[in-house]
């Protein structure tokens, strides 16, 4: 695409005017802003449908389901996921730091993605049970160590590369694209698999996503990035010394982690939403298909409001997707008493396509807060300090999960409302970016 027109087309998705405004990043990316934004998003697009064809969410615990994966199995999805890819950070900012181009520490990551991605397609083919089981969980959670390093460089290079006011729009426009995808591979799951094509259909819809990530590499390794500041360096010790000296003395950046700790409660109630309504629609394949396209659309629809919403008020948003979250958890727990005309695989796409609203509001209203707020020459510690803190947040709540389904499912997803309800609280104490 000629330089003309990718400013037309920049132009035209951002509503830039005639006059391009470049704040808070250097003025060498000024110029190439609209060719960064659109390699961005097309980015995003193929890591956005490559995490739903494989999301912990929704997609793995029905996999484990036809594979005869104990329950147990699925409940731990989630909170690998989220300390796999969080935990680790604050071990690695520091040598991120060090680089003054940093879209590397996210393209050999996605790499480390894609092969961990075709590994588990094998697994899924070859293995059932608790062992099928345990090697997905082991793989998840070594690709979400790589995704933890990615997570660093990708907020980094967007600060460096995207205008403030324009954040927002970038990451929504990545989700809407990847949710329209998400809807056509659903409609082909619906119309094309059916439940006797059984582990092998799994396996490719595993192998697309590990291709969807090798194409993602290769975008995000054409962004042009300017070299940004390297002083300041620490060793891991003196990092963890000095985020925890931040987050003392930082009274917004201790609300902002609590906040997004307690957001973490929708994603983390997604699997009881396939756990409560599996019962009552079916495990097969086609049905699946169904749900995946509630995903697609619920990020098509969501997205476009989410960005312009993010780029007003991220603190905002967070509060409203913290509401919708207690809404929807009060829809599913009643789920089971509607009329049987609705309680079906459509009726539960619904509820499903609202929870995955609030999980794409979530993400990017947490994600926006954070690029604005975090002060620009120690973005990735406040960063990664964040991710990490949250993801010892996501281990603790999954044990109150796990004690709660002492007693049901029911009782799980009310103490995710009760979460969702002190982040709403936090939430107004935040301050305006």
């Amino acid at each position: 695409m000629r330089r003309n027109a990718i400013d037309s087309v920049y132009e035209l998705i951002t509503d830039e005017g005639e006059q391009r405004a470049c704040d808070a990043i250097p003025d060498e990316a000024c110029e190439v802003v609209p060719r960064n934004f659109l390699r961005n998003v097309a980015n995003g697009a193929c890591t956005k449908l490559a995490e739903q064809l494989v999301s912990p969410g929704t997609t793995l615990p029905w996999i484990f389901t036809t594979l005869g994966v104990p329950g147990a199995f699925a409940g731990a999805l989630v909170p690998v996921k989220d300390a796999g890819s969080l935990l680790p950070q604050l071990l690695v900012s520091a040598r991120i730091r060090s680089y003054p181009v940093r879209k590397w520490f996210w393209v050999i990551p996605a790499l480390v993605q894609a092969a961990t991605l075709v590994a588990m397609a094998f697994a899924v083919l070859s293995l059932s049970g608790v062992a099928a089981g345990v090697a997905v969980l082991g793989l998840v959670a070594l690709f979400n160590v790589a995704s933890g390093v990615a997570s660093l460089s990708f907020k980094d290079v967007v600060a460096k590369t995207i205008p403030k006011g324009k954040r927002g729009q970038m990451l929504a426009l990545r989700s809407s694209i990847g949710g329209a995808l998400t809807l056509g591979a659903g409609i082909w799951m619906f119309t094309i698999v059916r439940s006797d094509d059984g582990a092998q259909s799994y396996f490719w819809l595993i192998a697309a996503a590990a291709a969807l990530w090798v194409a993602a590499a290769a975008l995000f390794a054409r962004i042009r990035e300017p070299a940004g500041a390297t002083e300041g360096g620490r060793t891991p010790l003196a990092e963890i010394r000095q985020a925890w000296g931040f987050f003392r003395s930082d009274a917004n950046l201790r609300r902002f982690i609590f906040t997004r700790g307690l957001l973490m409660a929708i994603p983390l109630a997604q699997p009881f939403f396939i756990v409560l309504g599996r019962g009552q629609i079916g495990d097969d394949a086609s049905s699946l298909g169904i749900v995946v396209v509630a995903a697609g659309i619920a990020n098509v629809v969501s997205s476009p409001f989410w960005g312009r919403f993010s780029d007003r008020s991220s603190r905002l948003m967070m509060i409203a997707v913290a509401l919708l979250g207690i809404v929807n958890i009060a829809l599913m727990l009643s789920f089971p008493l509607w009329p049987d005309a609705i309680r079906t695989v459509f009726g539960f796409s619904v509820l499903l396509m609202i929870q995955v609203i609030a999980h794409a509001g979530a993400r990017l209203s947490r994600k926006t807060y954070l690029l604005d707020f975090a002060p620009e020459k120690e973005r990735p510690l406040y960063v990664s300090l964040s991710n990490t803190m949250i993801g010892t947040f996501t281990l603790v709540a999954a044990g109150v999960g796990t004690i709660a389904t002492i007693w049901s499912v029911e009782a799980m997803l009310i103490t995710y409302a009760v979460l969702l309800a002190g982040a709403a609280l936090l939430g107004t104490r935040l301050r305006e970016t």
